[in-house]
C-alpha cells in the first residue's frame, strides 16, 4: 500500500470540506479550492479527517493513490495557511518593485519588464533584491515564481540572475589569461 496514500488528512479547525461524487471543495479562511479526483479513488471524510483508498493493487491505482491524497492535502493546507515561494534577485543594478498589483523587474534588459500576478496570487518585494509569491494554490504559486525565475535564469560564471532562496548555482571558472 501507499505510504503517503493510506494517511490521514488531518482537517484544521475552520476549514470545511464537501464532497460530491469525484469532486472535492475545500473552503476556508483565505479562500475556495476545488478539485476533480478520479473516479476510482475513494474518499471518505470522518470526523476531522479525510481518508483516500483505491479499490485494487493494479499499477494505475496505485500510482493515482498517492498523487490524488496529496493533492487533496494541498487544497487543505493552502486554504488554511498558504503557499509562499521566495525568489532572490543578485546583480549590479537589478531590482524588484511593486506599483499597485503588478511588480517591475529591472534585469539587465534595455527596458523594466512588467509582471501582472495571476489570480490568487500576490507578490511581495523586500529590499528590492527579494520576491516572495504567495498563494493558496500550490501549483499556482510554484508556476508563478518558475515564470519570474524564467526572465532571468541564474548564469553560472557571475551568478547573476533570479534564483529560487535555497538555490545553489554551481559556479564556473572563467577565461585564464595567456602566458
Amino acid at each position: 500500500m501507499s505510504r503517503i496514500g493510506k494517511m490521514p488528512i488531518t482537517i484544521p479547525k475552520g476549514v470545511k470540506v464537501e464532497l460530491n461524487s469525484n469532486k472535492i471543495k475545500v473552503s476556508g479562511e483565505r479562500g475556495i479550492l476545488e478539485r476533480n479526483i478520479h473516479s476510482d479513488i475513494q474518499v471518505k471524510i470522518e470526523e476531522d479527517k479525510i481518508y483516500v483508498s483505491r479499490p485494487s493493487d493494479s499499477k494505475f491505482h496505485r500510482s493515482i493513490h498517492g498523487l490524488s491524497r496529496s493533492l487533496i492535502n494541498n487544497l487543505v493546507k493552502g486554504v488554511f495557511s498558504g503557499f509562499e515561494k521566495t525568489l532572490e534577485i543578485q546583480g549590479v543594478g537589478y531590482r524588484a518593485a511593486l506599483e499597485g498589483e503588478k511588480m517591475v523587474i529591472q534585469i539587465g534588459y534595455s527596458h523594466p519588464i512588467n509582471v501582472d500576478p495571476p489570480k490568487g496570487i500576490e507578490f511581495e518585494v523586500e529590499k528590492q533584491k527579494i520576491i516572495k509569491v504567495k498563494g493558496i494554490d500550490k501549483q499556482l504559486v510554484g508556476e508563478t515564481a518558475a515564470k519570474i525565475r524564467l526572465l532571468r535564469k541564474p548564469e553560472p560564471y557571475k551568478g547573476k540572475g533570479i534564483r529560487y532562496i535555497d538555490e545553489v548555482v554551481r559556479r564556473k571558472v572563467g577565461k585564464t589569461g595567456a602566458k
